[in-house]
Formats: C-alpha cells, structure tokens, sequence
C-alpha cells in the first residue's frame, strides 16, 4: 500500500500541501491538465524553487488575474462549480468534503446559515485551486493512506477579514478539533484554515511517523521567510507493515447476515467502511430464515478498529447483531510503478514475494481512461500494459 506521512513541523497551508506533492513528484502538466476540468477562467498555475532557511522547497504558484474576483464565495457556489467540473468522482468527492467541512467551521464560529456560509479568504479561487490540486495530486501519485504528524499552528494574532484574531483563528481551531496541535512560540499563523481542512480530510490519522518504506521525499514552501524552515515535508513510501516474508499477522473479522435492507445503501457502507480503515469489505449472497435471499457481509480490518466498524455497521445497516474474531493473514509486498505504453502513462500495482513478482495488475481507472482517449477496447490496453511490464521486469524480479 502507498502511505504519506505530512510531518507539519512549520504548520500547514493549502499551497504548502500542494507544493510538498509536486515536489515529490506531481507533474505541472499533469495538474494543470485536470484543474482544467474545472472550468473556471482567470488563474494561472506555476512552480517555483525557493530556499527556505537552507532547505530547497517547491512553492506553489496561483496567480489571479486582473478583473478577476478574489474574494470570498458561498459553499452552494463552490459545490455548484465542482459539481458541473469535469473531474473525476473521487475528486468532486474529495473537494466538496473538504469545503463542505470548511462550511461547517465557519458556521459553528460565526453562525451563519451552512449553506450561505460565506467563505472569506478560504472561499477565493486560489483556495479553490489549491484544495482541488491537493485531491488531484494524491489521486496522480496513487496515494492510498496518508498520515499527519502533530502540527504547529504558530501563535500571536492573525488579522482577516473578521478583523484581529487569536491564531490559531477560530475556524482552524474548530477544523483541528480534536487532533493533536502545539505552538513553537513563533508568533504568526503557520496552520491555515484550508490546509487543516486539507489534512483532515485526507489523513486517517495523526501520530508518529508508520513504519514505511520511504521512497520520495517533498517539500512545500511558505509564503514567509522565517528563522526556521518554512516548509513541509511530505514522505511517500510503501507500508512496512506488508512485507514480503511469511510472518503472519493479525487481522480482525467481523461478519454479520442481512436480509432487510435496501442493497443501494452498501456502496455507501463500503466507501465508510473503507476510509475508516476497513482491509477489505465482502458481501456473500445467501438463503436466510423464511427463505429470504440475503447478504453476508464480511469486514477485515486492524484489531484497533473492530469497534469503530462494527458501529458503523450498526450505524449505516439494519444488522442488529456481528460476530468477531481474530485471524492470521500473510500478505506481498506491493509497489506502484508508472508504464509508458504507445496509449500513454498507466500504473500498475506489483505483488511480490522475497524479492520475485508473483503478479503485475494494471490500474483499472488509468487503463480504462487511456481506452476512452484512444478509443480502443480496454482489454487491449491492458494487454499492452502488462506486455510492457514484462519488459520492466524481464526476470520477474523487483528493482
């Protein structure tokens, strides 16, 4: 599994995050190209190299043009402008969660309808850019899990357009709640509203760095020059934990059989169930009492999250009752490498074992993307990507 660990040493904000993913690899075409599906006018995107306090950082570049609004809009005008984009669904999904979040912070602080929530310098385009560039580039990267260290939120005061405020401001203290925040005495803002929306959203969890294999390394630039390095870093590597020996480990597994419930909702029990932590979500067809067709849903999961699940099993189905257990697992280690093919880039997830392949298996959503442009059938396109990893790998060995 691809993790990233974002460790906030000089806070957050939205162009840190998004400058830390295309330094560790986002490419500017790529970003560029799928922000364009948003189909708004009036900015322009770029990078730059800077140092800050002896370390070299990539800053974000969103530059407004003249005539164009920078300032504040409602949550319904941005969920309207997602929602008509282009974008992929993960994306749209992603985004409309973190403004939707941001919303709910500026109502619960400045009671104001959610709604018509009107959000100030979170709402102009450059945050726009900067949340849909931060979903867009952990979708690039094929990012599945990402973590986030304790961050530091800076102190003193920040003025805004509500005036003068403590930091960290309100609305940030409202979207941090909960998580695990410190001050290094700096006296300015280093946590800004949209990046503790952004790392929220994205991250499962804040502590220490995981055990990870790391395999690149970014750095998101500030806008400030302080005494300290103004940066943050983002490590992107493979999870530890699913190595490739025979060690067995222990996984949870909750199971329950249902039979009354409307089958619609199960996507939406999956999609939970997996952002909680869920491994892996199956559902069994079988013959209940009264011979009832039904479903036998089947969770494996840490051992941590076996409570979380199994309320939100009783949460979000109409199960009245599970069973649990614990189990020994054995998994392969997992890589994510990129294949250029004669139909363009695809990745492609490689399984291994002490060091040998065991199986290359092509990215469904890259493959049936280039078939869409190319206006090929699927199967050939993927055919064509496993030929080319072969080649990759032509002794059936990892790098």
């Amino acid at each position: 599994m691809l993790i990233a660990y974002f460790d906030c040493f000089s806070g957050a904000s939205g162009d840190m995050i998004l400058g830390a993913l295309m330094d560790a690899g986002l490419p500017l075409d790529t970003l560029r190209t799928d922000l364009g599906k948003l189909n708004v006018e009036g900015y322009k995107i770029d990078r730059k190299e800077v140092v800050k306090a002896g370390i070299r950082a990539t800053q974000a570049l969103v530059q407004i043009g003249v005539g164009h609004d920078r300032h504040a809009t409602h949550l319904d005008d941005i969920r309207l402008t997602i929602t008509k984009s282009n974008l992929s669904p993960n994306v749209k999904d992603k985004s409309l969660q973190i403004f939707e979040r941001l919303a709910a912070a500026e109502t619960r602080v400045h009671g104001v309808e959610n709604g018509h929530a009107r959000l100030h310098e979170v709402g102009a385009l450059d945050s726009l850019i900067d949340v849909v560039g931060s979903v867009i580039g952990f979708s690039c990267l094929g990012i599945e899990k990402a973590y986030c260290s304790s961050v530091n939120v800076g102190g003193g005061t920040v003025t805004c357009s509500h005036g003068v405020l403590p930091v960290p401001a309100p609305a940030t203290l409202e979207l941090i709640k909960g998580k695990p925040i410190y001050s290094s005495g700096v006296q300015t803002e280093l946590l800004t509203p949209t990046g503790a929306a952004i790392l929220t959203s994205l991250c499962s969890d804040f502590a220490p760095m995981p055990n990870m294999v790391v395999e690149c390394i970014g750095y998101g630039a500030g806008k400030r020059d302080l005494e300290s390095p103004n940066v943050l870093r983002l490590s992107i590597g493979n999870d530890e934990t699913q190595s490739a020996d025979l060690t067995p480990r222990t996984v949870g597994i909750i199971e329950t059989n249902i039979d009354d419930m409307n089958p619609q909702l199960y996507d939406h029990l999956i999609s939970r169930a997996l952002e909680i932590g869920g491994l892996d979500i199956c559902l069994h067809p079988n013959c209940m009492k009264k011979n009832r067709p039904g479903v036998s849903l089947q969770v494996i999961c840490p051992i941590e999250k076996i409570d979380e699940l199994a309320k939100l099993i009783f949460t979000e189905t109409t199960a009245i009752g599970v069973r649990w257990r614990i189990e020994n697992r054995i998994v392969t280690e997992r890589v994510v490498e990129t294949i250029t093919t004669d139909y363009g880039n695809a990745r492609i997830k490689i399984a291994s074992f002490q060091g040998r392949i065991v199986n290359i298996k092509p990215e469904y959503d890259d493959c049936k993307k280039l078939a869409q442009e190319r206006r090929v059938p699927i199967k050939k396109v993927m055919a064509e990507v496993i030929h080319e990893a072969g080649k990759m790998f032509p002794e059936g060995k990892t790098k």
